[in-house]
């Protein structure tokens, strides 16, 4: 009975103590300039950028820093909530685990809005903010989706595919189910690949593939508690991201054929943020650390090292 009890006492510390649910990892000196990335999803993982990019970018002189958020990934909860205020808290875990006072935050994808809103909350903490294939206006890129897609099936006349678009568009825009049917539709029109994959992301995609040994971990469920526990479920951080370019440099990075996202929208967060912060690389689709990593980690050194 003595050990059932010690069992349960030691299981209700792990779970209650956050910061041990959290997996990170650090690349690079700790005296070197910080680095935070925060992963897509919800659902996502940072092991793609880890396992590609991280070491390469803390060889260019970055403390860099990878962690996955709580429930996805490797930070394997069942108790998270998926909500943006555990995001935060788990976010500000990190920051005291390696004893960090501010950080460059790179946002990719979902990550984006994670970093955007952490930034706005917690500005003293952040000493610049990378919007790298970063959303920012969430129900623009689906009706972006929705409209090109809708374009393609109509020029091949796939009846089915428009039969599926008109029910998607009939959805609650504020589901997990309306945002999974989207990015579906996306991801079935090749919406996140290059158009011409050079020989350096092949390889790099080959060997991150031999080298992720069942990390890869996706929580499906994920976007479902998120949607039903978080208010802000579909959102524009447009001011958000103005307002915080007063207080520090605010940089934005997408790839031209990550077609996700509008010719319209790219020009827009160019004109947020400004033409000298702003990069929009050439055959690059939605994972551009990868599609395009000399490009990508150019661009970030010529900005953080200044």
């Amino acid at each position: 009975m003595k050990q059932i009890i010690l069992v349960f006492l030691l299981l209700t510390t792990l779970f209650s103590n956050g910061q041990n649910n959290i997996y990170s990892k650090a690349f690079g000196k700790s005296k070197d300039k910080v680095i935070i990335f925060i992963h897509g999803g919800p659902s996502g993982n940072s092991t793609l950028f880890e396992y590609t990019t991280a070491e390469k970018l803390a060889e260019k002189g970055f403390y860099v820093i990878v962690y996955d958020r709580r429930g996805e990934g490797r930070s394997i909860d069942s108790l998270a909530t998926f909500t943006y205020q555990e995001y935060f808290n788990d976010l500000n875990n990190i920051y005291k685990k390696y004893n960090i006072e501010k950080a460059n935050i790179i946002g990719h994808s979902f990550g984006g809005l994670v970093a955007t809103l952490f930034s706005e909350k917690h500005p003293q903490k952040v000493e610049s903010l990378v919007l790298a294939g970063a959303l920012f206006s969430q129900q623009e890129t689906y009706d972006n989706i929705l409209k090109t897609v809708n374009e393609i099936c109509i020029s091949n006349n796939d009846t089915l595919k428009l039969k599926k678009i008109k029910e998607v568009k009939g959805l609650d825009k504020n589901s997990a189910e309306y945002r999974k049917s989207c990015f579906e539709l996306a991801s079935e029109n090749n919406y996140f690949k290059m158009s011409k994959p050079t020989k350096t992301s092949e390889k790099l995609r080959l060997d991150y593939d031999n080298n992720i040994l069942g990390n890869n971990i996706r929580n499906q469920n994920a976007p479902i508690i998120f949607y039903k526990n978080e208010t802000l479920k579909n959102i524009v951080t447009k001011s958000n991201i103005r307002k915080l370019k007063k207080q520090f440099k605010v940089y934005a990075i997408y790839g031209k054929d990550d077609r996700i996202f509008g010719e319209s929208q790219f020009e827009e967060i160019r004109k947020i943020v400004g033409r000298n912060q702003f990069v929009l690389i050439d055959n690059c689709s939605h994972y551009l650390f990868v599609d395009q990593q000399e490009i990508f980690i150019d661009n970030i050194v010529n900005w953080l090292k200044k």
